[in-house]
């Protein structure tokens, strides 16, 4: 029988089109594992932990081989390697975002910067030097020898650049900004293979790029960041049950209303349904420098009744390494939106959540998570008062705003495309809600987005597009980072 009794001759060119196109792309990057030294194949022991270090179970992917740098120097040649091959490739310090191919790739390379975890604190500068494989607890680990702090995850296992690379939220954004205005200087790969050093006075225009713009102008192979003389954090956490939650947002929403930039504090709010017991708490993990205890800055909580409530004075390391993020723990879809501070509309969302979680309860392994991040005026103020500024100057006023983002997670992969409809259904009605009462805001956070949202399109201004599309032309004419690199949030062509 012949063939055109099927396809006609236009979709036979396109499958032939197709097949063709994916077996050029297969020798582009068989052409690049073959060029990179010592890579780790599908056939390896060591591959199958290598692609599973996600703590989203979605995100495992099977790259056609794995490469691991030790230093620059291994980054600089084999991005040479994949620019002459012309192979796609993915990057991944510790995997902090969690959607497929954010940091993984199908059939393509993987960067796997893992071996690159050095950490090495100047007492001259006050500065820490950090090699993107390390993860934030390293990093406080070692400023804890020298009584020092810097702002990073608030989780012991988020990876550096990940966090750092797209903003970076901790507890004390309130006083020092977010972790990206707390970057001293990048050191950085070109597509090309080029090493620069990037800071106020060396290539200040990537210095500025790099500050909120992901993997979308180089690969950062070390960062220095400010330290701070904080040996101590005074503590808390507490939780509380069903009936105190609506009194639980409106304390969050005081919080941020009364946060200023005389002492670093700040928290993480969530509420949770535990599906097995059907039942809903909310919970408060908050942190002030000092050792002033408990914190003053978390007042309108202690009004509250608590089931739970310990107040401690810890060092950093020790306060960091009670949170963690296990790999494969978990399928977990994010979606976040912003908004202006409101007790009432936070209430109202809050309750629309609720209801909407617990009509899909019979989806296996269900955990529903109701997220709020403060975001206050003084974080905003930093950025645009130090002198370099950041991605998102343009498009924030210095005003308090307030991200609410819903984490869902679940068991089997079945459910995937039902749970990331549920999410981004959900949050767009309520955010075009919050539109309709001048509450909604346009801030949207890399690491609490899904990925069916793009802050490149909707939050960064056009003045800031174009400022970086012209940093991107200098720095990345051909492109790598955007045509080879094609997962994360991408600013486009």
């Amino acid at each position: 029988m012949k063939v055109s009794h099927f396809f006609s001759p236009l979709l036979l060119a396109a499958v032939l089109h197709g097949g063709a196109a994916h077996a050029a792309t297969s020798q582009k990057v068989a052409c690049a594992c073959q060029g990179l030294p010592s890579v780790v194949y599908p056939k390896d022991d060591s591959y199958p932990n290598l692609t599973t270090a996600y703590w989203d179970v979605r995100a495992n992917l099977s790259p056609s081989c794995i490469f691991l740098p030790q230093s620059a120097d291994d980054v600089a040649s084999a991005l040479r390697t994949l620019h002459e091959c012309d192979s796609t490739f993915a990057i991944r310090g510790g995997g902090h975002m969690n959607f497929p191919g954010s940091n993984g790739i199908e059939e393509g390379v993987l960067v796997s910067l893992e071996h690159m975890n050095a950490i090495s604190y100047n007492e001259r500068t006050k500065t820490v030097n950090v090699a993107p494989g390390a993860r934030w607890v390293d990093v406080y680990t070692s400023l804890d020898r020298v009584g020092r702090y810097t702002i990073g995850g608030r989780l012991k296992t988020i990876g550096v650049p990940g966090l750092t690379l797209i903003g970076g939220y901790h507890y004390f954004i309130n006083k020092y900004g977010f972790t990206m205005d707390n970057v001293v200087s990048y050191e950085a790969v070109l597509g090309n293979g080029t090493k620069v050093v990037a800071s106020r006075t060396s290539h200040p225009d990537l210095f500025w790029g790099l500050k909120g713009s992901a993997n979308n102008l180089a690969l950062v192979t070390n960062f220095e960041f400010s330290t701070y003389p904080i040996a101590r954090l005074s503590t808390t956490i507490q939780t509380f049950a069903d009936d105190e939650i609506e009194n639980f947002l409106d304390a969050t929403v005081d919080f941020l209303k009364k946060s200023d930039s005389s002492v670093g504090a700040g928290g993480i709010f969530t509420i949770s349904l535990n599906s097995s017991t059907g039942l809903f708490s909310a919970s408060l993990l908050g942190a002030q420098e000092g050792t002033s205890s408990p914190p003053s800055k978390f007042g309108s909580f202690s009004r509250l009744n608590a089931t739970l409530r310990r107040n401690a004075v810890l060092r950093p390391v020790e306060w960091h390494s009670q949170f963690d993020t296990p790999f494969q723990a978990q399928r977990i879809q994010f979606v976040s939106h912003t908004m202006k501070p409101s007790k009432t509309q936070l209430r109202y969302l809050y309750r629309e959540w609720r209801k909407a979680i617990l009509d899909i309860g019979d989806v296996q392994g269900l955990y529903g998570t109701f997220v709020v991040n403060l975001t206050p005026k003084s974080a905003i103020a930093v950025g645009k008062r130090n002198g370099v500024g950041n991605l998102w100057e343009d498009a924030l006023d210095e005003e308090d705003l307030l991200i609410w983002q819903f984490a869902t997670s679940w068991a089997a992969a079945s459910d995937d495309l039902r749970m990331s409809a549920w999410s981004e259904t959900l949050a767009a009605r309520l955010h075009a809600e919050n539109r309709a009462k001048d509450l909604a805001h346009p801030l949207l956070y890399m690491g609490d987005a899904g990925e069916f949202q793009n802050p490149f399109q909707t939050f960064f201004s056009a003045n800031t597009l174009r400022r970086l599309r012209k940093i991107r032309k200098e720095y990345d004419p051909v492109l790598v980072f955007t045509r080879n690199v094609w997962g994360g949030f991408k600013m486009g062509f």
